[in-house]
């Protein structure tokens, strides 16, 4: 726990230190512990938004004035206690006034918390109670195929790749972006038609039993499970665990309409004789065969006896292949004819942060910030090896949500770096740094480690550290409520 006298004084200097604390409790979603844990290892709370601001919903908006106004009032009630003990000479006034004014910042912290807790009893309990309720009826009473997306990584572009292929020949809807959460899946199903042959729905997995709830509110006629991966361990403790929650799903769909990524080696303890399963060299009965992959995108082939189908994306990685091959292969079994296949893959580029490569001052950077995951640390630094350039940069902050498996896991990725040989490895200064450190000695790293203290004026800086030739990439993000 840092020291409160110096967070004290950083919270009395802040403008508005009511926004930052919803600021805090939006930023941990809500949660009464991750925001109270967040609060007590703030050292300086004007550096809390560094990376984001509030988002001013309503709740936001309604909060941030209560607090506003509670903290005024206990100020001004502290003030004039510290008034009457000096008029009456009371020493027990002077300080018990002072307290109240020097206190405040731990008791609305605190009241916070409480005020979420009873809400999350209460009214979050009933509100999520009804909104499934009538997700289930929209979902049981629409005749399309739906299509459930689970796993500890890769499930959004999944959905989109399945869109993006898929919608050449059907009418497809899909869950907008990473909204994957119960909330956002009532809302999902309200806009629909009932005209769409396929709906595609992202399932997120945030706390054990999240997956099975959402299976239940869905019934998916299929599921795809794009792997298993060390997340979110803060609240599901084992990999084991999380992985029960994922294969879940399989309680509620058929298991041979169970597609599951074998690439991922995780997930060989969950699977069924009966999942059929896709990965970089085969997919639901084609073999996959002359896959390469560069800075402009990856092809393949697909075989199977007399059938060839060539398929190009602008994808990039060879860990592209086997998702690529399944949406290719899905659509093909659906009924999608194969020159509107070819056509879909072909229009597959990278998403937002995800293996996203652009040029920068004659240097190629590649932003994969999203990523939050061993198996993204894995596929990334793969790529990263196999690319040509004159020099290699690799960046990262680490990974969050890792629980107890921190430091294992953050020594992996420095072998994972270390493994790719770049010149250089940009770590951001915070708890994994020291871990990733120990990991990139174990693996005998000889290249240039370089600790930055400020990520934000790095990447701010971007241009000036790179130079013609370069090939940087950049995996994951560190959110303000990590340290």
């Amino acid at each position: 726990m840092p020291s409160y006298i110096a967070s004290l004084f950083s919270f009395y200097w802040v403008p508005s230190i009511s926004t930052t604390l919803v600021y805090m409790l939006q930023a941990t979603e809500y949660q009464p512990g991750p925001f109270i844990r967040w609060f007590w290892r703030t050292n300086d709370f004007s550096a809390v938004m560094q990376r984001r601001q509030l988002d001013p919903t309503k709740a936001a908006r309604f909060i941030r004035l209560f607090t506003l106004l509670g903290m005024l009032a206990q100020l001004a009630i502290g003030g004039l206690l510290m008034y009457a003990g000096l008029v009456e000479y009371m020493t027990s006034g002077i300080f018990f006034g002072l307290a109240v004014l020097l206190l405040y910042p731990i008791l609305w912290a605190h009241l916070l918390a409480l005020l979420i807790w009873g809400g999350h009893l209460t009214v979050l309990r009933s509100r999520e109670r009804n909104q499934a309720a009538e997700a289930t009826a929209l979902f049981a009473a629409h005749a399309g195929l739906k299509v459930a997306i689970v796993g500890s990584y890769g499930k959004t572009s999944m959905k989109e790749l399945l869109l993006t292929v898929l919608d050449e020949a059907k009418t497809v809807a899909a869950t907008p972006a990473n909204m994957n959460v119960l909330s956002s899946h009532v809302a999902f199903a309200r806009k629909l038609t009932g005209a769409e042959d396929i709906v595609l729905v992202e399932f997120g997995e945030g706390k054990p039993g999240d997956v099975a709830r959402f299976s239940s509110v869905v019934q998916p006629t299929y599921a795809v499970i794009t792997g298993l991966a060390p997340a979110h361990l803060d609240q599901y403790r084992t990999l084991k665990a999380a992985g029960r929650d994922i294969f879940s799903v399989a309680d509620t769909v058929e298991a041979d309409r169970v597609y599951v990524n074998a690439d991922s080696a995780a997930v060989r303890d969950f699977l069924r004789p009966d999942f059929r399963i896709y990965s970089r060299s085969t997919v639901l009965g084609w073999r996959i065969v002359d896959a390469a992959t560069s800075l402009s995108g990856t092809t393949f082939v697909l075989v199977k006896g007399k059938k060839r189908l060539s398929l190009r994306s602008h994808l990039i990685g060879l860990h592209q292949v086997g998702p690529l091959a399944f949406a290719a292969a899905f659509a093909l079994f659906l009924g999608v004819p194969e020159k509107k296949v070819q056509a879909g893959v072909a229009k597959t580029k990278p998403y937002e942060h995800r293996m996203q490569p652009y040029q920068l001052g004659g240097a190629w950077v590649i932003d994969d910030t999203y990523n939050g995951n061993l198996e993204g640390i894995k596929a990334g630094t793969e790529l990263l090896g196999s690319l040509k350039a004159k020099r290699k940069i690799y960046v990262t902050p680490g990974l969050v949500d890792q629980g107890k498996e921190t430091a294992a896991i953050h020594k992996q990725v420095g072998h994972y770096i270390a493994a790719a040989e770049p010149n250089m490895v940009v770590l951001m200064q915070n708890s994994a740094c020291q871990h990733i450190q120990d990991g990139l000695r174990e693996a005998r790293y000889k290249g240039t480690v370089r600790i930055e203290k400020n990520p934000i004026l790095f990447y701010q800086n971007l241009q000036s550290f790179v130079a013609k030739g370069d090939v940087v990439l950049m995996q994951n993000d560190w959110t303000d409520n990590y340290s």
